[in-house]
């Protein structure tokens, strides 16, 4: 333990390194550091850009240089002393959830690192590491390591990592609201709970912004710490939001746009400033958007980029070493370039499309004048009419705090296998030890001995239906009780396929002469011919063959040609921003957003109600392909779509029927092919939450879904081993024929088994969210039905109309047909 002394001259010495920066250290940030000394572990709250970085670092640092730490690798005067050097300790473990984020880590720990005077050697292990630091890596050269999830995971996996990790000081976790709801966030708890094993004196950190449920936070990263600290950061800087409305008078569509008809507008916006990050809410928005601002350009083509994650890494670093010198005018660029990164040259952010969320707005925002004494800015670019309601809303949310929260998943035994053949492979485990040590985690707090036994016998034989094939034998429990992996094509296949991030198939495309451009969907490549043209990475393509899972392409000339897209890319709008719309639909107009759109709401209110929070508003409207229900809960898409499902279920189960149906963020349609119509009391009865679980299976094609979710499961618990390097990769073809024979096997011989039961738990925990729609339906019963027959769709009812359409055959494309419609309504009315 240091001296009084020695810490007060360390405290000096960092402070004096601020100050010679223009810097003064922050509380929190001196708060962070006092905890850390006094070995406390704990959670920071802070926005992204505030000092979070040397707050988490700065401990280690004055640990360092209380106690004399120049760092073992200190250079000697001679070859024959330097030999004597004993090797580096590894003693501060950064996990950062990107890539992207590493490189930039590594370069902000090594200013105070040189700074001090400290000889500490930092490396980054991820995937896109340099052989020589993944060298250091494994051998545990590295006094400072930056690395990922899988990364962590793929160094426990080798035996002599235990001696590696036994002098570990701190463990930092980076943003860590971006992995609490997800599996990779199971996985990371997971060998949390082997790096307290290895070594017990460690403090941990975790670093958050922009989450609504800080406390759970804190207990899932500290289970073994219940009430640990949260320390709160520098206040969130003032964020302006302003909407990019359309002219007075100007038709501005109610659905199907890509606001593009705002182009003009937002290339003006674009002008005023220096650099700008222009953000879409998928990769196919970002490349529509990037190929039309190219079309109009005014400057070099070069200060124009494009940033999305299916783009090869050497394009995306491009684009961010381009944000950071301010040679860049805009990059038009997804949820990649959300997080961590710092560019203060970054002069204002533009989000086309409603954020969905407040919390992904303020991130959003929080990308702005990076700058000291500077508030976070973002223009919103409204798409369609009923956006500019949730840019209203979403401000509001974040004056009033209301920031989503991110809800950890349970009993993920997918990725409790993969972890278990992890530390088999790493030298072993005994059951009962590591039974202890995964219950530890918040995330297997409730895993009983029935469980743990099927997870044992799965990695040791695959199950009842799969012990007599070798390939899925991949531990073996010695005679000592000590569980391990003895082939080296099990090891070798394993490390492979390390982690639980799974996409459907891609195809990789590279250029005929070489240079790799990212990937696409095999899905999207497969409807393609030799010769068609598509648009990638900012460039027109023209397809020159396909092989082995990589297309060659050359480029083309023009800018016409299809787009890619990318499964998952349909954004939800978060429930509390949901409720926060209806709410505002029924307040005052006081917003230049509500008052733009006036003429609208009146229109709304007289063709039938305005909806707002109470009340449940529902419209019965005879159109000329039949009589539709619209139905607004304002619970979100994901709900509105198991509400739809339940509703025809147990409508067509009391009077026999066949339904179209639809939802969006707002509501849900359903067209009954006999025309029928509900009164208030049924809909009542029917939207009830009585048998809400057998219902909600038999309206629904559990077996399907389950099979595809099971697909991602066997993935990450290893019964689909990756393909090999040096071989052709499978297409994705070949993977679901895999999963669907072995899903077919297991459910006829071992029906019990656990990956089938998890596949069915995240369907309905997941896909169909049944906890979301207990949470409308008993919101729905607390509501006074308000009933509505209008003569003609609405503005609410028209985008679910046109949603509908999406299904329907016919030689028009969607965009035509609901334009068309959309005309036609304005003019019926005025509008």
């Amino acid at each position: 333990m240091p001296t009084r002394r020695a810490l007060q001259s360390a405290r000096r010495r960092l402070t004096d390194w601020f100050l010679d920066r223009g810097w003064k250290p922050m509380p929190f940030q001196r708060e962070l550091w006092r905890r850390y000394l006094a070995g406390e572990s704990g959670l920071l709250h802070t926005p992204t850009g505030s000092g979070k970085t040397l707050a988490a670092f700065g401990g280690a640092l004055l640990e360092a240089l209380a106690t004399g730490g120049q760092g073992p690798s200190a250079p000697a005067a001679s070859p024959a002393k330097r030999r004597k050097v004993p090797a580096p300790v590894l003693k501060v473990l950064w996990i950062t959830p990107l890539r992207a984020l590493a490189s930039d880590t590594v370069r902000a720990l090594r200013e105070p690192i040189e700074g001090l005077g400290l000889e500490w050697q930092v490396g980054l292990r991820t995937g896109d590491a340099s052989a020589r630091d993944k060298r250091l890596a494994r051998s545990g050269r590295l006094d400072v390591l930056v690395t990922t999830p899988e990364s962590l995971s793929l160094l426990l996996s080798y035996p002599d990592t235990a001696s590696h990790l036994a002098g570990l000081r701190c463990v930092v976790v980076d943003e860590w609201h971006e992995l609490l709801g997800n599996k990779r966030g199971v996985l990371l708890q997971l060998a949390l709970a082997r790096l307290r094993a290895l070594a017990p004196g460690m403090r941990l950190w975790g670093l958050s912004a922009t989450l609504g449920n800080l406390a759970e936070a804190r207990d899932v990263l500290l289970p073994h710490l219940p009430g640990a600290p949260v320390v709160a950061g520098a206040r969130p800087r003032p964020m302006k939001l302003t909407t990019l409305l359309p002219p007075a008078g100007a038709r501005f569509p109610w659905a199907g746009h890509l606001g593009l008809s705002q182009l003009q507008r937002v290339v003006e916006q674009l002008f005023k400033v220096r650099t700008s990050l222009l953000f879409t809410n998928t990769r196919a928005h970002a490349e529509l958007w990037h190929q039309a601002l190219s079309a109009v350009w005014r400057e070099d083509p070069a200060t124009l980029a494009l940033h999305h994650g299916s783009l090869d890494p050497k394009l995306r670093a491009l684009a961010e070493s381009g944000l950071r010198d301010g040679s860049l005018r805009c990059v038009v660029a997804t949820s990649s370039l959300d997080l961590g990164v710092d560019f203060p040259a970054v002069d204002q952010v533009l989000q086309i499309g409603s954020p969905k969320g407040a919390a992904r707005l303020l991130q959003r925002a929080g990308r702005a004048k990076h700058r000291p004494g500077e508030s976070g800015e973002v223009v919103c670019v409204p798409t369609h009419v009923l956006e500019v309601v949730e840019y209203a809303a979403a401000r509001e949310a974040v004056a009033a705090g209301e920031i989503e929260a991110r809800r950890p998943p349970r009993l993920s035994l997918d990725v409790l296998a993969q972890h278990c053949v992890t530390l088999a492979l790493g030298g072993g485990f005994k059951p009962d030890e590591l039974f202890a040590e995964v219950r530890a985690t918040h995330a297997f707090a409730a895993l009983d001995a029935e469980s743990w036994q099927a997870v044992l016998d799965f990695i040791v034989q695959g199950g009842r239906a799969l012990e007599h094939y070798p390939d899925y034998r991949r531990v073996v429990r010695g005679e000592d009780g000590v569980y391990r992996v003895e082939e080296r094509r099990v090891a070798f296949r394993h490390r492979l396929s390390i982690g639980t991030i799974t996409s459907d198939g891609s195809v990789s495309i590279k250029y005929l002469k070489g240079g790799r451009l990212g990937s696409v969907e095999e899905s999207f490549i497969a409807r393609l011919r030799p010769g068609d043209i598509f648009q990638f990475a900012g460039r027109s393509l023209s397809l020159v063959r396909l092989e082995d899972m990589t297309a060659y392409v050359r480029l083309a000339r023009g800018s016409g040609g299809k787009v890619p897209k990318w499964a998952g890319g349909r954004m939800p709008l978060s429930s509390e921003l949901a409720h926060r719309v209806e709410a505002v639909l029924a307040g005052p107009r006081d917003t230049p957003e509500l008052r733009s759109i006036a003429g609208l709401l009146d229109l709304q209110q007289r063709l039938s109600s305005l909806p707002r929070p109470g009340r449940l508003l529902v419209e019965t409207v005879k159109a000329r392909d039949g009589r539709y229900l619209f139905v607004y809960p304002f619970a979100g898409r994901a709900a509105h779509e198991g509400l739809a499902a339940l509703l025809a279920m147990r409508w067509g189960r009391h009077r026999p029927n066949t339904f179209g149906l639809a939802a969006n963020d707002y509501g849900f349609a359903l067209l009954p092919d006999v025309d029928d119509v509900l009164d208030e009391d049924e809909l009542r009865g029917f939207l009830g939450q009585e048998n809400l679980l057998e219902d909600l299976l038999d309206s629904m094609n559990i077996g399907e879904l389950a099979r595809r979710q099971f697909r991602e499961i066997a993935r990450v618990a290893g019964l689909l081993p990756p393909s090999l390097p040096g071989r052709a990769p499978r297409s994705m073809r070949q993977v679901q024929a895999s999963s669907g024979l072995l899903y077919d096997v297991l459910e006829r011989y071992d029906p019990d088994h656990m990956l089938l039961a998890l596949a069915r738990s995240e369907v309905l925990s997941g896909q169909l969210e049944v906890q979301r729609l207990r949470d409308a339906l008993e919101g729905i019963g607390q509501r006074d039905i308000d009933m509505h027959r209008p003569r003609t769709l609405t503005p609410l009812s028209f985008p679910l109309w046109a949603e509908g359409m999406r299904g329907q055959l016919s030689t028009e494309d969607w965009k035509t047909r609901v334009q068309r419609a959309a005309v036609r309504l304005e003019q019926r009315h005025g509008g």
